[in-house]
């Protein structure tokens, strides 16, 4: 278990250090999705390293906290913190999407730490209703948290799910939308609009709590809000940047699923520093 949490800054460090992570292998692999994965990357360093309750060395521990990830395509992301957090060692992620790695380009349960499979969008948030349904069941303390990509909840089946989790109060669940604004085939706004997000989850029986999801006090203070709330899921709404933190790839869509050639690695690499 994690020993304190840490402070502001050095949350701040540890983004940065991930997006790092993040490019290397990225252009390692010579495949992948930088885009979301950036954009997400300061909502889920901020719950692993200050939120989440797990032990890396007992993944399967039954009162740890769940997280899925739901746009799965910005497992990058996810193999970076589970690497960081001790779930297994760094050198292994220069194997992301290579023959024989459990690094696969979407996330699978033979990867330390990955609860349950994801690729196919609009589907994650059955999934998290599910862990939190089982958790009332079994009398469990745990939370469950699911990041979402704002694209995603185009899909029926996210509503569906969104429904039932209003009705049956699942107060021990928290989404994560990670509004970047972006798709792979471009705004979102033009593919197929999704405003008003915050009157669209409260109609479906959700507390709703809108942050800029770059911004590390305002991300801890939603998952202490989200933690306080009960008789209801939360959804926190994170206005986001695609390809954050790398200034020729925010809000380019062409980096939603094209990973940084080896010059263009350097390029970010030296901003990242």
């Amino acid at each position: 278990m994690k020993e304190r949490p840490l402070s502001i800054e050095e949350l701040e460090l540890r983004a940065k250090e991930t997006r790092r992570l993040i490019i290397e292998m990225l252009a390692e692999a010579g495949s992948g999705h930088p885009g979301g994965s950036l954009s997400a990357t300061d909502l889920v360093v901020a719950l692993y390293a200050n939120i989440l309750r797990f032990d890396p060395r007992e993944p399967h521990w039954p009162d740890r906290d769940r997280f899925h990830m739901s746009k799965g395509h910005c497992c990058p992301l996810w193999y970076a913190v589970l690497a960081q957090e001790g779930f297994f060692p760094r050198e292994r992620l220069k194997t992301l999407r290579k023959l024989g790695s459990n690094l696969q380009g979407h996330p699978a349960p033979s990867t330390p730490g990955v609860e349950s499979a994801s690729g196919s969008l609009g589907q994650g948030l059955s999934v998290g209703l599910g862990m939190s349904l089982a958790g009332r069941i079994d009398k469990k303390g745990y939370r469950v948290y699911v990041l979402l990509g704002d694209g995603e909840i185009q899909e029926g089946n996210i509503w569906e799910a969104a429904m039932a989790c209003g009705h049956f109060a699942c107060d021990n669940l928290c989404a994560i939308l990670d509004a970047n604004g972006c798709q792979i085939d471009g705004r979102c706004e033009d593919i197929m609009g999704i405003e008003p997000l915050a009157a669209k989850w409260q109609a479906f029986g959700w507390h709703t709590i809108e942050i800029d999801g770059h911004d590390m006090r305002q991300i801890l203070a939603a998952y202490e809000e989200a933690g306080r709330i009960k008789s209801k899921p939360v959804i926190i709404i994170a206005r986001t940047v695609k390809g954050k933190g790398v200034s020729f790839m925010e809000g380019v869509i062409g980096f939603h699923g094209r990973a940084p050639t080896k010059e263009e690695a350097e390029r970010a690499l030296e901003e990242l520093k």
